[in-house]
């Protein structure tokens, strides 16, 4: 998922449904204890607390979510068949009841009776055929429509070029009310792990008479059902009483809070404004332990942080380029960065894969992920030079990316005589926007949080010719002809190991910058308790507790 976690930010004082809760001041509904820090608080389990995020860049639509403003909304509002436990990481059934398969490319999958949507309709079969059909079809503008490539069909309903044959895919039939069979144009492994993401969540009927007013007002089947989104202040979520999960929430309902800098919602956290922090800003990570106690968070996270060349730009172009842009990662003092600016915070990187993933190798990227000024002066000039002799790297203010983007601007600088600036604007859903839209001249951030623990997922899913999350709009044969061979090993440590084999292409074709790894730096108030983060960075939203006041 794109948009690696400091890029949700807060708003101060937002007057939205519920914000007068947000930070569990109800004193009604039940209560117990619950241990915090060693002393034991009541607990209110109707009470609501609030989130770090940001305005999401696309309507609350499950297939249209690439960045985690409004992932991480569409996470707790729908749910499907699977997902992964936030103590194990591990697979775990939530609508369905089985998945079976015996060649990894013809699938039944049976669910749960008694699961509904928050208007009360059930979820059945067809709500997972009719939502990955709209989700694929182009018409639709599902920014994640891809996921549903290995479908058979697929290519007819979304074709590279011209006009679609079909509105369905063939793949997918509705057996009856709890069973449906998929079929895919080959064997994919891991697909039950692709199954995870959001993008396959079900839709209600309801959803398709306006797909447009229910993308601002969404009915889902989530641990939380919808009450109110404020664009650029917030959304407030509320519990499902009817919610048939296994993971029911503990508390009453979230705020996910818009801000516009990390140090403003820093502060609120601080003075217990706002709750659970998504990232402590870099300004605050030499003293956040220190001023949280035993509230702060320090783990490892399954996200990278990469800068991405503009390689749809002719500039960029060319056999020769591939040494410019090696040349410019190795002008990059990722060690002295992340230790100083970034307080020892992240770690430096040296692949294009999280670690703690399967399939991730150390070192991929080699000599060009080194720090080596002489070596990139001289890899610059046998390219031919930076077009321009100035490169800028697009990223959003509002994400506390200013410090180390200008210390990356001023490594460059001091070690190639490159100019290098910053190319600020003012929020994530603005940044987004121009990445995704391919309007940036030579780099942008471009983060990613794992969706699901395989290297595939930071591979294809990004640097496939044409894959949604291709934003540097790169294209290799080599690439691709590696990346698809992965996808037809008939085990998932096969593809893993194949994948792996494609990543040194990238090694060799540099089209982002590999910088460092991801930490879950956060923190939360004392308002609440029993405040977890999985490996993808996430809160365990349905898990926090909200102390009685």
């Amino acid at each position: 998922m794109r948009g690696a976690t400091q890029t949700k930010m807060v708003v101060a004082a937002v007057a939205i449904a519920l914000a007068a809760t947000a930070c569990g001041s109800s004193n009604s509904g039940s209560s117990k204890s619950s241990g915090d820090g060693g002393s034991k608080s009541a607990i209110n389990a109707q009470g609501t607390f609030s989130y770090q995020s940001s305005e999401p860049q696309r309507p609350l639509q499950p297939a249209n979510a690439m960045e985690v403003g409004g992932g991480r909304i569409i996470q707790e509002l729908f749910k499907g068949l699977v997902d992964y436990d936030p103590s194990t990481g591990k697979l775990r059934n939530q609508v369905a009841e089985s998945i079976e398969t015996k060649d990894a490319q013809h699938y039944t999958v049976k669910l749960k009776s008694g699961w509904t949507f928050h208007d009360g309709t059930p979820v059945d079969a067809a709500s997972f055929v009719d939502a990955w059909n709209w989700a694929a079809n182009p018409k639709n503008d599902q920014i994640n429509s891809s996921w549903f490539s290995d479908i058979k069909g697929y290519d007819e309903v979304h074709p590279d070029k011209g006009a679609a044959k079909a509105t369905t895919m063939s793949g997918l039939k509705v057996v009856d009310d709890h069973t449906f069979t998929i079929d895919l144009t080959g064997p994919v492994s891991y697909f039950e792990y692709k199954l995870g993401y959001a993008a396959f969540s079900p839709l209600p009927k309801v959803f398709f008479t306006n797909p447009k007013k229910y993308g601002e007002a969404p009915i889902g089947n989530g641990p939380y059902e919808f009450v109110k989104w404020v664009h650029n202040q917030g959304v407030t979520v509320k519990a499902f009483p009817n919610y048939a999960g296994v993971d029911k929430p503990k508390n009453g309902g979230i705020v996910f809070k818009v801000e516009t800098t990390g140090e403003a919602a820093y502060k609120e956290l601080q003075s217990d404004t706002l709750d659970v922090m998504d990232q402590v800003p870099p300004s605050a990570l030499a003293s956040y332990k220190a001023d949280l106690g035993d509230r702060a968070v320090d783990q490892p996270q399954g996200a990278i942080q990469n800068i991405s060349f503009a390689m749809f730009n002719k500039a960029w172009q060319g056999k020769d380029k591939n040494l410019v842009r090696q040349g410019l990662s190795m002008a990059i003092d990722r060690d002295t960065i992340t230790k100083t600016v970034l307080q020892g915070s992240r770690e430096p990187a040296d692949s294009w894969v999280a670690p703690g993933v399967m399939g991730y190798e150390k070192g991929v990227c080699g000599a060009a992920c080194t720090y080596d000024p002489a070596k990139a002066k001289e890899l610059i000039k046998q390219g031919g030079g930076v077009p321009g002799n100035k490169v800028t790297i697009l990223y959003n203010a509002d994400g506390g990316h200013k410090e180390w983007v200008d210390a990356v601007c001023n490594s460059i600088r001091q070690a190639t005589g490159v100019e290098c600036a910053g190319d600020s604007k003012p929020d994530f859903k603005t940044a987004r926007d121009l990445v995704t839209t391919k309007k940036f001249d030579s780099l942008s951030r471009t983060g990613w949080v794992m969706d699901y623990p395989l290297n595939a997922n930071f591979l294809r899913d990004v640097y496939v010719t044409g894959a949604d999350a291709n934003d540097a709009g790169y294209s290799s044969p080599e690439f691709d002809k590696l990346a698809h061979a992965a996808d037809k090993a008939t085990s998932v440590e096969e593809t893993a190991k194949l994948y792996a084999e494609a990543e040194k292409q990238l090694a060799v074709d540099m089209p982002s910058i590999p910088l460092w790894y991801y930490k879950t730096t956060s923190g939360y108030s004392n308002n609440v308790t029993n405040v977890k983060f999985d490996s993808f960075g996430n809160p365990v939203f349905t898990d926090v507790e909200v102390k009685q006041k």
